[in-house]
């Protein structure tokens, strides 16, 4: 997919402002360390994303902005905090009141502005190496809750061998009851096929 520009536009904390766009926002749903920055970087053809120092350690909901090319369309990346260490679970306080705060903000309080537009839908990343987790159970569970359309991709396939690989996406697919597309932000595999369903749940 070519993009015409790329951006990181800000970051929010428990009391910082939530994001007020138009554009489609997808939301990026994954354990720590799971490889959400290097996969946005490998979107946007450039490094606009930036790790945590140690897993757990990131506690923000950081927003991104690609434009695509040929007037395709703008969307919003949401990336929230990453959830699966002792520093915060899919229920942990971190998590949990910065998501709750996106998902369902308050609109009598002076933290969210009148008029936000909402998720378009979401993404849920899995490590392709740790089938069956029961965090991602949880976040796959979450998600259905909320009524999105989403999509399930497993990262890092390339840590698997070709071998390993097939047997791995069975094991996620069984475990969560959901297709799961592989990919690897390292080396590109599966990344078209990634963006036409990042696309799709964006309504682009």
């Amino acid at each position: 997919m070519k993009i015409q520009t790329a951006e990181f536009v800000t970051s929010v904390g428990l009391q910082g402002r939530l994001p007020v766009s138009h554009l489609p926002q997808v939301v990026l749903v994954g354990r720590s360390n799971v490889g959400k920055s290097t996969l946005i970087n490998a979107l946007a053809h450039r490094k606009v994303a930036r790790a945590g120092g140690a897993p757990g350690t990131t506690r923000l909901l950081n927003v991104y902005r690609l434009a695509l090319a040929n007037a395709r369309g703008e969307l919003l990346l949401i990336d929230l905090p990453g959830f699966g260490y002792a520093r915060g679970g899919a229920s942990g306080s971190g998590f949990d009141q910065l998501t709750a705060r996106y998902f369902q903000p308050d609109p009598t309080t002076p933290l969210d502005r009148p008029g936000r537009v909402g998720p378009s839908g979401a993404v849920l990343l899995v490590d392709a190496r740790h089938p069956g987790l029961a965090n991602d159970r949880e976040a796959l569970a979450w998600l259905q809750g909320m009524k999105l359309p989403f999509v399930v991709a497993a990262t890092k396939i390339d840590r698997l061998t070709r071998s390993a690989r097939a047997k791995a996406l069975r094991d996620h697919e069984t475990a969560l009851e959901h297709d799961v597309l592989p990919v690897s932000a390292k080396l590109g595999d599966g990344l078209p096929a990634f963006w036409l369903a990042l696309l799709t749940v964006a309504g682009i």
